[in-house]
C-alpha cells in the first residue's frame, strides 16, 4: 500500500478540525496502521494534544525553508504506531518567508517527498491551520483527499461551499490526485433539532460525501487534549472514543472501496481485449495478390 496523504481542513475554527486529527490519527494507529500525523497550525494544539510542549524546537519550519529534511522533525508521539512532526509559535512567520519564494507553494511537498518515498508510513495526516492561507495552500497541494469536519450548526454550513471551490481549484490547478473523501459531521448533540437539521441539509446537498459517523459533543473529548492524550487512551469507553474509532473504521473501508473503483477503471474489460485482439488480428493478414 503506497502512503496516502490526508488533509484535515476547514477555513473556519471551531469546528474539531484538530480533536478529529488527533483522534482520527490514534484510532488508526490502533489498527494497526503506521500515521504521520503532521502540525501545520501555529497554535500547536495537535501538538500539545499527543502530550508534546509548544516550542519543542522541531516545527516543519526548516523544512519548508530548505534549511532541514523533513524526517529529522519526526518525533515519537507515545502512541504505537504513531509519530508527529510537531508545530511552534515560529510557524506563523512561514506565511511570509515562504511567499518570497517563486516556488511557495510547493515547500512542503519538497519537505515531505522524502518521507513519502520512504514508504514508511500507511498515512500521513495533515491538520491544516484555520485559514486560507500559504500553509494552507501548500496542504492542500501534496494531498491525496481531503476530510472537511463540520460543526452541526447552520453557520457552520456558510464555509462549505468555500472548501469545495478551493478543492476543485487545486485539482484543477496542478494536483489532479485531490477529492474530498468525506464530510465529518463534528459537535452532534442529539437531543436538539438543530443538529439533526443541519446533517440533513449536509446530506441532501452532498450525499454520500458525509460520513455516516456522527462525532458528539461529549466532556471526555474536550478534556483529552489538557492530558495530553487521544480520547481513546483518555478514556477507552467513553462515547467519543466509540465515535472516533467508528469513524476510523468507515474511513478505512472507503479507502477499500475507492482502490477498488480505481482498480476497475484501469483494467481492461474481456470485451476490449477481444476487440483488441481481433483489430491486430485482422492488421496483421497478408494481402492477397
Amino acid at each position: 500500500m503506497e502512503t496516502k496523504i490526508v488533509a484535515l481542513a476547514n477555513q473556519k475554527g471551531g469546528v474539531g478540525k484538530t480533536t478529529t486529527a488527533i483522534n482520527f490519527s490514534a484510532c488508526l494507529a490502533e489498527k494497526q496502521k503506521k500515521v504521520l500525523l503532521v502540525d501545520l497550525d501555529p497554535q500547536a494544539n495537535a501538538t500539545s494534544g499527543l502530550g508534546l510542549e509548544k516550542g519543542f524546537g522541531s516545527s516543519i519550519f526548516p523544512a519548508l525553508l530548505g534549511e532541514a529534511e523533513g524526517r529529522s522533525l519526526i518525533k515519537e508521539s507515545g502512541i504505537k504506531n504513531l509519530d508527529i512532526i510537531p508545530s511552534e509559535l515560529d510557524l506563523a512567520g512561514a506565511e511570509i518567508a515562504i511567499a518570497r519564494r517563486d516556488d511557495y507553494l510547493h515547500r512542503l511537498k519538497e519537505a515531505m517527498d522524502p518521507i513519502v518515498e520512504s514508504g514508511t508510513y500507511d498515512f500521513i495526516v495533515l491538520d491544516c491551520p484555520p485559514s486560507l492561507g500559504i500553509l494552507f495552500m501548500n496542504a492542500l497541494n501534496i494531498a491525496d483527499e481531503v476530510i472537511i469536519p463540520l460543526q452541526c450548526e447552520y453557520l457552520a454550513l456558510e464555509g462549505l461551499g468555500v472548501m469545495v471551490d478551493i478543492v476543485n481549484q487545486i485539482r484543477d490547478a496542478g494536483n489532479p490526485r485531490l477529492h474530498i473523501s468525506g464530510i465529518l459531521m463534528t459537535m452532534y448533540n442529539v437531543s436538539t433539532n438543530l443538529s439533526q437539521q443541519v446533517v440533513q441539509e449536509v446530506v441532501k446537498h452532498f450525499g454520500d460525501r458525509v460520513f455516516e459517523t456522527l462525532i458528539p459533543r461529549n466532556v471526555r473529548l474536550s478534556e483529552a487534549p489538557s492530558y495530553g492524550k487521544p480520547i481513546i487512551t483518555y478514556d477507552p469507553h467513553c462515547v467519543g472514543s466509540a465515535a472516533y474509532r467508528n469513524f476510523a473504521k468507515e474511513f478505512l473501508k472507503r479507502q477499500k472501496e475507492h482502490e477498488a473503483e480505481m482498480e476497475a477503471e484501469t483494467l481492461p474489460t474481456l470485451s476490449s481485449v477481444v476487440a483488441s485482439d481481433a483489430s491486430s488480428t485482422e492488421n496483421n493478414l497478408p494481402v492477397a495478390e
